[in-house]
Protein backbone atom coordinates (compact mmCIF):
# COMPACT_ATOMS: atom_id res chain seq x y z
CA UNK A 1 0.00 0.00 0.00
CA UNK A 2 1.12 3.88 -0.45
CA UNK A 3 -0.80 6.76 0.75
CA UNK A 4 0.45 9.05 -1.75
CA UNK A 5 -1.02 12.98 -0.52
CA UNK A 6 -3.54 11.21 1.41
CA UNK A 7 -5.35 8.91 -1.76
CA UNK A 8 -4.77 5.64 -0.85
CA UNK A 9 -3.92 3.12 -3.99
CA UNK A 10 -3.71 -0.63 -3.42
CA UNK A 11 -1.37 -3.24 -5.51
CA UNK A 12 -3.01 -6.19 -4.45
CA UNK A 13 -2.98 -9.24 -6.28
CA UNK A 14 -5.67 -9.79 -8.95
CA UNK A 15 -7.32 -12.47 -7.49
CA UNK A 16 -7.78 -10.04 -4.42
CA UNK A 17 -8.96 -7.33 -6.22
CA UNK A 18 -11.75 -9.29 -8.46
CA UNK A 19 -12.98 -12.15 -5.38
CA UNK A 20 -16.16 -10.39 -3.03
CA UNK A 21 -19.32 -10.55 -2.28
CA UNK A 22 -22.54 -12.49 -3.55
CA UNK A 23 -26.31 -12.43 -2.72
CA UNK A 24 -28.43 -15.55 -4.65
CA UNK A 25 -31.95 -14.90 -4.58
CA UNK A 26 -33.55 -17.59 -6.24
CA UNK A 27 -36.60 -20.14 -4.68
CA UNK A 28 -35.00 -23.43 -6.37
CA UNK A 29 -32.56 -24.87 -4.20
CA UNK A 30 -31.09 -27.08 -6.86
CA UNK A 31 -30.05 -23.54 -8.92
CA UNK A 32 -28.74 -22.21 -5.72
CA UNK A 33 -26.68 -24.95 -4.95
CA UNK A 34 -24.79 -24.72 -8.18
CA UNK A 35 -24.49 -20.88 -8.71
CA UNK A 36 -22.70 -21.17 -5.37
CA UNK A 37 -20.82 -24.34 -6.40
CA UNK A 38 -19.42 -22.15 -9.70
CA UNK A 39 -18.86 -19.07 -7.94
CA UNK A 40 -16.91 -20.43 -4.98
CA UNK A 41 -14.62 -21.90 -8.18
CA UNK A 42 -13.59 -18.34 -8.39
CA UNK A 43 -13.18 -17.16 -4.95
CA UNK A 44 -16.39 -15.40 -4.03
CA UNK A 45 -17.72 -15.47 -0.93
CA UNK A 46 -21.36 -16.62 -1.35
CA UNK A 47 -24.57 -16.04 0.62
CA UNK A 48 -28.19 -17.88 -0.58
CA UNK A 49 -31.80 -16.71 0.16
CA UNK A 50 -34.80 -18.53 -0.96
CA UNK A 51 -36.99 -15.76 -1.77
CA UNK A 52 -37.07 -11.50 -2.40
CA UNK A 53 -37.60 -10.97 1.77
CA UNK A 54 -35.32 -12.87 3.02
CA UNK A 55 -32.57 -11.31 0.30
CA UNK A 56 -33.41 -8.27 1.60
CA UNK A 57 -33.21 -9.20 5.09
CA UNK A 58 -29.35 -10.18 4.13
CA UNK A 59 -28.89 -6.84 2.36
CA UNK A 60 -29.43 -4.90 5.78
CA UNK A 61 -27.90 -6.95 7.15
CA UNK A 62 -24.66 -7.31 5.36
CA UNK A 63 -22.44 -5.98 2.66
CA UNK A 64 -22.15 -7.23 -0.92
CA UNK A 65 -20.58 -6.77 -4.57
CA UNK A 66 -23.17 -8.28 -6.52
CA UNK A 67 -26.99 -9.68 -5.95
CA UNK A 68 -27.77 -12.60 -8.34
CA UNK A 69 -31.42 -12.36 -8.95
CA UNK A 70 -34.27 -14.47 -10.07
CA UNK A 71 -36.83 -12.98 -12.09
CA UNK A 72 -39.91 -14.86 -10.41
CA UNK A 73 -40.08 -15.37 -7.06
CA UNK A 74 -42.64 -17.00 -4.66
CA UNK A 75 -43.41 -14.09 -2.23
CA UNK A 76 -42.61 -10.99 -5.33
CA UNK A 77 -42.18 -10.73 -8.71
CA UNK A 78 -38.01 -9.78 -9.36
CA UNK A 79 -38.43 -6.40 -10.81
CA UNK A 80 -40.22 -5.50 -7.50
CA UNK A 81 -37.21 -6.50 -5.48
CA UNK A 82 -34.86 -5.02 -8.04
CA UNK A 83 -36.48 -1.57 -7.37
CA UNK A 84 -36.25 -2.20 -3.47
CA UNK A 85 -32.94 -3.01 -4.32
CA UNK A 86 -31.58 0.21 -5.93
CA UNK A 87 -33.88 2.20 -3.35
CA UNK A 88 -31.32 0.67 -0.82
CA UNK A 89 -28.15 1.16 -2.70
CA UNK A 90 -28.11 2.43 -6.08
CA UNK A 91 -24.82 1.63 -6.78
CA UNK A 92 -25.23 -2.33 -6.28
CA UNK A 93 -24.36 -4.37 -9.24
CA UNK A 94 -27.56 -6.71 -10.21
CA UNK A 95 -27.87 -9.31 -12.87
CA UNK A 96 -31.13 -10.74 -13.10
CA UNK A 97 -31.54 -14.85 -14.07
CA UNK A 98 -34.23 -16.01 -15.64
CA UNK A 99 -36.30 -19.24 -17.60
CA UNK A 100 -38.41 -16.44 -19.05
CA UNK A 101 -35.64 -15.04 -21.39
CA UNK A 102 -38.00 -12.64 -23.39
CA UNK A 103 -36.73 -8.90 -24.78
CA UNK A 104 -39.45 -7.72 -22.68
CA UNK A 105 -38.01 -9.06 -19.48
CA UNK A 106 -34.70 -8.19 -20.73
CA UNK A 107 -35.30 -4.50 -21.20
CA UNK A 108 -37.47 -3.77 -18.11
CA UNK A 109 -34.84 -5.57 -15.88
CA UNK A 110 -32.25 -3.37 -17.75
CA UNK A 111 -34.31 -0.26 -17.21
CA UNK A 112 -34.63 -0.81 -13.70
CA UNK A 113 -30.88 -0.96 -13.28
CA UNK A 114 -30.03 -4.29 -13.62
CA UNK A 115 -26.38 -4.67 -14.84
CA UNK A 116 -27.08 -7.83 -17.05
CA UNK A 117 -30.17 -10.64 -17.91
CA UNK A 118 -29.40 -13.74 -18.01
CA UNK A 119 -31.23 -17.01 -19.42
CA UNK A 120 -31.56 -20.38 -17.93
CA UNK A 121 -30.02 -22.41 -19.09
CA UNK A 122 -27.20 -20.41 -18.73
CA UNK A 123 -23.65 -20.76 -19.88
CA UNK A 124 -21.01 -21.12 -17.17
CA UNK A 125 -17.83 -19.37 -18.60
CA UNK A 126 -20.29 -16.70 -19.63
CA UNK A 127 -21.92 -16.62 -16.37
CA UNK A 128 -18.46 -16.25 -14.81
CA UNK A 129 -17.47 -13.62 -17.25
CA UNK A 130 -20.38 -11.49 -16.78
CA UNK A 131 -19.93 -11.88 -12.69
CA UNK A 132 -16.38 -10.55 -12.87
CA UNK A 133 -17.32 -7.57 -15.38
CA UNK A 134 -20.51 -6.36 -13.25
CA UNK A 135 -18.28 -6.28 -10.00
CA UNK A 136 -15.45 -4.50 -12.01
CA UNK A 137 -17.77 -1.81 -13.15
CA UNK A 138 -19.31 -1.32 -9.59
CA UNK A 139 -15.59 -1.23 -7.69
CA UNK A 140 -14.72 1.76 -10.70
CA UNK A 141 -17.36 3.04 -9.49
CA UNK A 142 -17.28 3.01 -5.78
CA UNK A 143 -13.44 4.37 -6.65
CA UNK A 144 -14.42 7.22 -8.51
CA UNK A 145 -17.18 7.94 -5.54
CA UNK A 146 -14.03 7.66 -2.87
CA UNK A 147 -11.83 9.24 -4.67
CA UNK A 148 -14.00 13.01 -5.52
CA UNK A 149 -15.10 12.63 -1.98
CA UNK A 150 -11.10 11.95 -0.49
CA UNK A 151 -10.03 14.87 -3.28
CA UNK A 152 -13.28 17.25 -2.39
CA UNK A 153 -12.01 16.75 1.81
CA UNK A 154 -8.75 17.19 1.07
CA UNK A 155 -8.13 19.53 -1.60
CA UNK A 156 -11.77 20.83 -2.62
CA UNK A 157 -11.08 19.71 -6.40
CA UNK A 158 -14.02 19.56 -8.24
CA UNK A 159 -14.48 16.98 -11.45
CA UNK A 160 -10.77 16.50 -11.16
CA UNK A 161 -10.01 12.18 -11.88
CA UNK A 162 -6.97 10.48 -10.91
CA UNK A 163 -5.10 7.71 -9.07
CA UNK A 164 -2.31 7.83 -11.16
CA UNK A 165 1.44 8.69 -9.22
CA UNK A 166 1.75 11.63 -12.22
CA UNK A 167 -1.45 12.95 -10.64
CA UNK A 168 -1.24 12.44 -7.39
CA UNK A 169 1.80 13.77 -7.42
CA UNK A 170 0.25 17.14 -9.17
CA UNK A 171 -2.79 17.41 -6.79
CA UNK A 172 -0.40 17.72 -3.63
CA UNK A 173 1.27 19.97 -5.27
CA UNK A 174 -1.30 22.25 -6.40
CA UNK A 175 -2.52 21.58 -2.44
CA UNK A 176 0.72 23.52 -1.52
CA UNK A 177 1.06 25.96 -3.92
CA UNK A 178 -2.83 26.81 -3.30
CA UNK A 179 -2.30 29.23 -0.47
CA UNK A 180 0.60 31.23 -1.57
CA UNK A 181 0.39 34.20 -3.73
CA UNK A 182 2.72 33.04 -5.72
CA UNK A 183 2.34 33.34 -9.88
CA UNK A 184 2.26 29.73 -11.26
CA UNK A 185 2.54 28.24 -14.88
CA UNK A 186 0.61 25.44 -15.92
CA UNK A 187 2.42 23.22 -18.90
CA UNK A 188 1.06 20.31 -20.63
CA UNK A 189 -0.49 19.35 -23.56
CA UNK A 190 -3.95 20.81 -25.22
CA UNK A 191 -6.71 18.58 -23.47
CA UNK A 192 -4.54 17.82 -20.14
CA UNK A 193 -6.76 19.78 -18.09
CA UNK A 194 -5.07 22.88 -17.31
CA UNK A 195 -8.22 25.08 -16.79
CA UNK A 196 -9.64 22.49 -13.84
CA UNK A 197 -6.37 22.62 -12.44
CA UNK A 198 -6.25 26.60 -12.21
CA UNK A 199 -9.86 26.67 -10.98
CA UNK A 200 -8.32 23.80 -8.01
CA UNK A 201 -5.49 26.41 -7.10
CA UNK A 202 -7.81 28.99 -7.39
CA UNK A 203 -10.34 27.22 -4.78
CA UNK A 204 -7.54 26.43 -2.30
CA UNK A 205 -6.10 29.65 -2.23
CA UNK A 206 -7.45 32.62 0.21
CA UNK A 207 -9.18 34.39 -2.99
CA UNK A 208 -11.52 31.47 -3.30
CA UNK A 209 -14.58 33.64 -2.78
CA UNK A 210 -13.42 36.38 -5.16
CA UNK A 211 -13.40 35.68 -8.96
CA UNK A 212 -11.71 33.41 -11.06
CA UNK A 213 -11.78 35.02 -14.60
CA UNK A 214 -10.24 32.79 -17.64
CA UNK A 215 -9.31 34.16 -20.79
CA UNK A 216 -8.08 31.96 -23.67
CA UNK A 217 -4.96 34.72 -25.19
CA UNK A 218 -4.36 33.01 -27.89
CA UNK A 219 -7.51 32.78 -29.71
CA UNK A 220 -8.07 37.07 -29.90
CA UNK A 221 -6.26 39.54 -32.27
CA UNK A 222 -3.75 41.67 -30.18
CA UNK A 223 -5.91 44.61 -30.07
CA UNK A 224 -9.12 42.93 -29.01
CA UNK A 225 -6.82 41.00 -26.15
CA UNK A 226 -5.23 44.12 -24.57
CA UNK A 227 -9.02 45.51 -24.94
CA UNK A 228 -10.24 42.44 -22.87
CA UNK A 229 -7.39 42.25 -20.53
CA UNK A 230 -7.13 46.45 -19.54
CA UNK A 231 -10.35 47.57 -20.99
CA UNK A 232 -11.05 50.77 -22.71
CA UNK A 233 -12.12 54.59 -22.99
CA UNK A 234 -14.79 55.79 -24.79
CA UNK A 235 -13.31 56.63 -27.95
CA UNK A 236 -10.29 54.78 -27.68
CA UNK A 237 -10.72 53.18 -31.00
CA UNK A 238 -13.64 53.40 -33.58
CA UNK A 239 -16.06 51.15 -32.58
CA UNK A 240 -15.47 52.34 -28.36
CA UNK A 241 -18.86 53.87 -28.33
CA UNK A 242 -18.52 53.98 -24.24
CA UNK A 243 -15.99 52.95 -21.36
CA UNK A 244 -15.17 49.28 -20.76
CA UNK A 245 -13.69 47.55 -17.74
CA UNK A 246 -10.78 44.82 -18.70
CA UNK A 247 -10.89 41.59 -17.29
CA UNK A 248 -8.27 42.36 -14.71
CA UNK A 249 -10.26 44.72 -12.87
CA UNK A 250 -13.00 41.87 -12.70
CA UNK A 251 -10.68 39.68 -11.27
CA UNK A 252 -9.31 42.46 -8.53
CA UNK A 253 -8.98 40.61 -5.33
CA UNK A 254 -9.77 37.25 -7.43
CA UNK A 255 -7.41 34.90 -9.94
CA UNK A 256 -7.18 35.46 -13.64
CA UNK A 257 -6.34 32.18 -16.00
CA UNK A 258 -4.38 33.06 -19.26
CA UNK A 259 -4.82 30.31 -21.36
CA UNK A 260 -2.28 30.12 -24.13
CA UNK A 261 -0.15 32.84 -22.88
CA UNK A 262 2.60 31.65 -25.27
CA UNK A 263 0.52 32.68 -28.54
CA UNK A 264 0.55 36.36 -26.96
CA UNK A 265 2.41 39.02 -28.96
CA UNK A 266 5.33 40.60 -27.69
CA UNK A 267 3.78 44.17 -27.52
CA UNK A 268 0.72 43.01 -25.07
CA UNK A 269 3.49 40.44 -23.07
CA UNK A 270 5.21 43.78 -22.35
CA UNK A 271 1.88 45.13 -20.74
CA UNK A 272 1.29 42.06 -19.02
CA UNK A 273 5.02 42.63 -17.25
CA UNK A 274 4.22 45.29 -16.21
CA UNK A 275 0.89 44.46 -14.46
CA UNK A 276 3.00 41.63 -12.75
CA UNK A 277 5.59 44.13 -11.56
CA UNK A 278 4.06 47.00 -10.68
CA UNK A 279 -0.04 45.66 -9.87
CA UNK A 280 -0.62 48.50 -12.35
CA UNK A 281 -2.18 49.60 -16.02
CA UNK A 282 -3.93 51.83 -17.88
CA UNK A 283 -7.04 51.82 -20.03
CA UNK A 284 -6.57 51.72 -23.77
CA UNK A 285 -6.66 55.73 -24.66
CA UNK A 286 -6.78 56.30 -21.06
CA UNK A 287 -3.66 58.20 -18.67
CA UNK A 288 -4.82 57.13 -15.24
CA UNK A 289 -3.27 54.31 -13.51
CA UNK A 290 -5.43 51.27 -12.14
CA UNK A 291 -4.18 49.36 -9.53
CA UNK A 292 -5.05 45.79 -8.98
CA UNK A 293 -4.37 42.74 -6.94
CA UNK A 294 -4.49 39.53 -8.64
CA UNK A 295 -2.85 36.15 -8.53
CA UNK A 296 -2.30 35.16 -12.12
CA UNK A 297 -2.32 31.60 -13.36
CA UNK A 298 -1.06 31.31 -16.90
CA UNK A 299 -1.01 28.52 -19.26
CA UNK A 300 0.59 26.99 -22.23
CA UNK A 301 1.17 23.89 -24.81
CA UNK A 302 4.38 25.16 -25.82
CA UNK A 303 7.85 24.83 -24.24
CA UNK A 304 8.11 28.35 -23.37
CA UNK A 305 12.19 28.20 -22.53
CA UNK A 306 12.55 27.83 -26.47
CA UNK A 307 9.96 30.33 -27.18
CA UNK A 308 12.32 32.60 -25.29
CA UNK A 309 15.34 31.40 -27.34
CA UNK A 310 13.25 31.63 -30.89
CA UNK A 311 12.94 35.75 -29.86
CA UNK A 312 9.09 35.00 -29.68
CA UNK A 313 8.90 35.01 -25.76
CA UNK A 314 10.03 38.23 -23.60
CA UNK A 315 12.88 36.33 -21.44
CA UNK A 316 11.95 39.26 -18.77
CA UNK A 317 8.22 37.70 -18.58
CA UNK A 318 8.55 34.18 -18.91
CA UNK A 319 10.56 34.26 -15.42
CA UNK A 320 8.21 36.44 -13.98
CA UNK A 321 5.64 33.85 -14.77
CA UNK A 322 7.91 30.60 -14.27
CA UNK A 323 7.95 31.23 -10.18
CA UNK A 324 5.93 27.97 -9.92
CA UNK A 325 5.76 25.39 -12.80
CA UNK A 326 3.14 22.38 -12.49
CA UNK A 327 3.50 19.64 -15.22
CA UNK A 328 0.27 17.68 -16.40
CA UNK A 329 0.75 14.42 -17.50
CA UNK A 330 -0.67 13.89 -20.84
CA UNK A 331 -2.96 10.85 -20.57
CA UNK A 332 -0.68 8.06 -21.98
CA UNK A 333 1.57 8.45 -19.25
CA UNK A 334 -1.69 7.78 -16.93
CA UNK A 335 -3.26 5.25 -18.36
CA UNK A 336 -4.79 3.82 -14.74
CA UNK A 337 -6.98 6.48 -14.94
CA UNK A 338 -8.81 5.70 -17.97
CA UNK A 339 -11.63 3.48 -16.57
CA UNK A 340 -12.24 6.25 -14.15
CA UNK A 341 -12.28 9.10 -16.51
CA UNK A 342 -14.58 7.50 -18.87
CA UNK A 343 -16.87 6.15 -15.87
CA UNK A 344 -17.22 9.61 -14.80
CA UNK A 345 -17.89 10.57 -18.42
CA UNK A 346 -20.06 7.52 -19.22
CA UNK A 347 -22.58 9.58 -15.71
CA UNK A 348 -21.97 12.81 -17.36
CA UNK A 349 -23.64 12.34 -20.64
CA UNK A 350 -26.32 10.01 -19.69
CA UNK A 351 -27.57 12.42 -17.55
CA UNK A 352 -27.33 15.37 -20.12
CA UNK A 353 -29.14 13.11 -22.37
CA UNK A 354 -31.51 12.14 -20.32
CA UNK A 355 -30.66 8.26 -21.27
CA UNK A 356 -30.07 5.43 -19.19
CA UNK A 357 -26.72 4.79 -17.55
CA UNK A 358 -25.07 3.31 -20.12
CA UNK A 359 -21.62 0.55 -19.68
CA UNK A 360 -18.35 -0.16 -21.14
CA UNK A 361 -18.27 -3.38 -22.85
CA UNK A 362 -14.75 -5.15 -22.60
CA UNK A 363 -13.73 -4.83 -25.98
CA UNK A 364 -14.95 -0.36 -25.84
CA UNK A 365 -12.45 -0.39 -22.54
CA UNK A 366 -9.64 -2.38 -24.32
CA UNK A 367 -9.82 0.16 -27.24
CA UNK A 368 -9.84 2.83 -24.76
CA UNK A 369 -6.92 1.71 -22.87
CA UNK A 370 -4.89 0.48 -26.35
CA UNK A 371 -5.13 3.92 -27.88
CA UNK A 372 -2.05 6.57 -27.58
CA UNK A 373 -5.13 9.72 -26.92
CA UNK A 374 -3.15 12.37 -28.75
CA UNK A 375 -5.95 14.60 -27.46
CA UNK A 376 -5.44 13.91 -24.04
CA UNK A 377 -8.59 13.84 -21.47
CA UNK A 378 -11.07 16.01 -24.16
CA UNK A 379 -10.69 13.55 -26.59
CA UNK A 380 -11.69 10.89 -24.06
CA UNK A 381 -14.78 12.96 -22.95
CA UNK A 382 -15.47 13.61 -26.43
CA UNK A 383 -15.33 10.00 -27.75
CA UNK A 384 -17.33 8.96 -24.42
CA UNK A 385 -20.17 11.43 -25.13
CA UNK A 386 -20.13 9.75 -29.06
CA UNK A 387 -20.68 6.82 -27.88
CA UNK A 388 -23.15 7.57 -25.42
CA UNK A 389 -25.37 9.44 -27.87
CA UNK A 390 -24.93 7.08 -30.40
CA UNK A 391 -25.82 3.98 -28.43
CA UNK A 392 -28.85 2.38 -28.51
CA UNK A 393 -28.44 -0.54 -25.96
CA UNK A 394 -27.05 -0.41 -22.44
CA UNK A 395 -23.60 -1.71 -23.64
CA UNK A 396 -21.29 0.67 -25.24
CA UNK A 397 -19.21 -1.01 -27.98
CA UNK A 398 -15.94 -0.16 -29.41
CA UNK A 399 -17.52 0.29 -32.86
CA UNK A 400 -19.50 3.67 -31.58
CA UNK A 401 -15.90 4.92 -31.26
CA UNK A 402 -14.27 7.00 -33.92
CA UNK A 403 -12.34 5.42 -36.04
CA UNK A 404 -9.21 6.45 -35.18
CA UNK A 405 -9.66 5.37 -31.69
CA UNK A 406 -10.07 1.57 -32.96
CA UNK A 407 -8.07 1.55 -35.48
CA UNK A 408 -5.30 3.38 -34.26
CA UNK A 409 -5.34 1.00 -30.73
CA UNK A 410 -2.33 -1.13 -31.55
CA UNK A 411 -0.18 1.14 -30.21
CA UNK A 412 1.55 -1.92 -28.32
CA UNK A 413 0.91 -5.86 -29.02
CA UNK A 414 -2.32 -7.16 -27.11
CA UNK A 415 -1.31 -10.08 -24.78
CA UNK A 416 -4.81 -10.66 -23.53
CA UNK A 417 -7.48 -10.90 -26.06
CA UNK A 418 -9.82 -12.82 -23.73
CA UNK A 419 -13.76 -11.77 -25.11
CA UNK A 420 -14.61 -12.50 -21.20
CA UNK A 421 -11.91 -10.35 -19.80
CA UNK A 422 -12.74 -8.48 -16.80
CA UNK A 423 -12.19 -4.64 -16.24
CA UNK A 424 -8.75 -5.26 -13.69
CA UNK A 425 -7.43 -8.15 -15.75
CA UNK A 426 -7.58 -5.64 -19.40
CA UNK A 427 -6.32 -2.93 -16.48
CA UNK A 428 -3.35 -5.15 -15.65
CA UNK A 429 -2.83 -6.28 -19.05
CA UNK A 430 -2.50 -2.45 -20.54
CA UNK A 431 -0.14 -1.96 -17.26
CA UNK A 432 2.14 -5.10 -18.38
CA UNK A 433 2.15 -3.67 -21.84
CA UNK A 434 3.17 -0.23 -20.79
CA UNK A 435 5.65 -0.95 -18.17
CA UNK A 436 7.03 -3.96 -21.06
CA UNK A 437 7.52 -1.60 -23.89
CA UNK A 438 9.50 1.05 -22.13
CA UNK A 439 11.58 -1.46 -20.38
CA UNK A 440 12.68 -2.48 -24.13
CA UNK A 441 13.04 0.71 -25.26
CA UNK A 442 15.53 1.68 -22.69
CA UNK A 443 17.54 -2.04 -23.37
CA UNK A 444 16.07 -3.18 -19.93
CA UNK A 445 17.50 -0.80 -18.01
CA UNK A 446 14.82 -0.37 -14.56
CA UNK A 447 16.33 3.00 -13.39
CA UNK A 448 16.30 4.76 -16.90
CA UNK A 449 12.48 3.34 -17.24
CA UNK A 450 12.07 4.70 -13.72
CA UNK A 451 13.06 7.86 -14.61
CA UNK A 452 10.82 8.15 -17.88
CA UNK A 453 8.01 7.13 -15.83
CA UNK A 454 8.86 9.80 -13.74
CA UNK A 455 8.20 7.13 -10.40
CA UNK A 456 10.50 6.03 -7.88
CA UNK A 457 12.65 2.82 -8.82
CA UNK A 458 11.19 0.82 -5.88
CA UNK A 459 7.80 1.69 -7.42
CA UNK A 460 8.60 0.25 -10.34
CA UNK A 461 10.37 -2.70 -9.38
CA UNK A 462 7.42 -3.60 -7.11
CA UNK A 463 4.89 -3.39 -10.36
CA UNK A 464 7.37 -5.19 -11.71
CA UNK A 465 7.39 -8.30 -9.63
CA UNK A 466 3.47 -7.71 -9.39
CA UNK A 467 2.57 -8.25 -13.19
CA UNK A 468 5.54 -11.11 -13.09
CA UNK A 469 7.26 -8.95 -15.97
CA UNK A 470 10.35 -10.77 -17.16
CA UNK A 471 13.46 -8.81 -16.88
CA UNK A 472 15.77 -9.69 -19.52
CA UNK A 473 20.08 -8.87 -19.64
CA UNK A 474 21.45 -6.49 -22.05
CA UNK A 475 21.61 -7.99 -25.92
CA UNK A 476 19.15 -10.79 -24.52
CA UNK A 477 16.70 -12.09 -27.61
CA UNK A 478 13.83 -13.71 -27.67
Amino acid sequence: MSDVAGVRRTSAPLEQLTAGKVLIIDDEAAIRESLQILLEEDDYEVVNAQDGEEGLGFLDAQSFDLVLLDFQLPDRNGLEILKDIRERDPEMAVIMITAYGTPENAVAAIQGGAANFIAKPWTNEKLQADVRAAIGRKRVQEENIQLKRQLKQRYNFENIIGKSDPMLRTFDLVAQVGPSRSTILLQGESGTGKELIAKAIHANSPRKDRPFVPVNTGSMPSDLLESTLFGHVKGAFTSAISSKKGLFEMADRGTIFLDEIGNMSMETQAKLLRVLQDKRFMHLGGVQEIQVDVRVIAATNSELRQAVKDGRFREDLYYRLNVITIELPPLRNRKEDIPLLAEHFLVKYCKENEKPQRKLGPDALRALMDYSWPGNVRELENAIERAVVLSAHPVITADLFPEDIVSRGDTLPLISSKPDASLFEIMEDCERRVITSMLERCGWNQTEAAERFHVPLSTLNQKIKRLSIEIKRRGQRD
